[in-house]
């Protein structure tokens, strides 16, 4: 059963500034598996930016609870390139919270916008 959705747009060109401010943002927001592809490059402003607005879709999915660890939801890619999310810690616990058991996620960029839509689900 679908519990809650989340969705979040980000713009490409904003974000991509906002990197360039404060370089440690990335630190503090990615993990080192969401910043580099499958084949070990680094990830495109866009990606980024789509793996940015995957996490804030998770936030809303979960009623925007404000003590989530960004590193608590990871958004990585299976060799085939389909997104996958992970949760841990303070995300983990919040989504039990709701008795969300699986997660679904879809990452898009173009036109310099990147987002993205979560899907939450519970066995209830």
């Amino acid at each position: 059963m679908i519990v809650a959705i989340g969705m979040d747009v980000v713009l490409v060109e904003r974000f991509t500034a906002a990197l360039a401010r404060t370089p440690l943002i990335s630190d503090r927001v990615f993990t080192e598996a969401e910043k580099v592809t499958a084949s070990g490059n680094p990830r495109s402003a866009e990606s980024l930016a789509a793996r940015f607005a995957a996490k804030e879709a998770v936030a809303k999915a979960l009623g925007a609870p404000g003590n989530l660890s960004w590193h608590d939801c990871e958004i990585v890619s299976d060799p085939d390139g389909r997104p996958w999310l992970t949760v841990a810690g303070t995300v983990a616990d919040a989504a039990a919270e709701r008795g969300i058991t699986r997660w679904h996620v879809s990452l898009s960029h173009d036109g310099g916008i990147a987002g993205a839509v979560v899907i939450a689900e519970s066995d209830r």
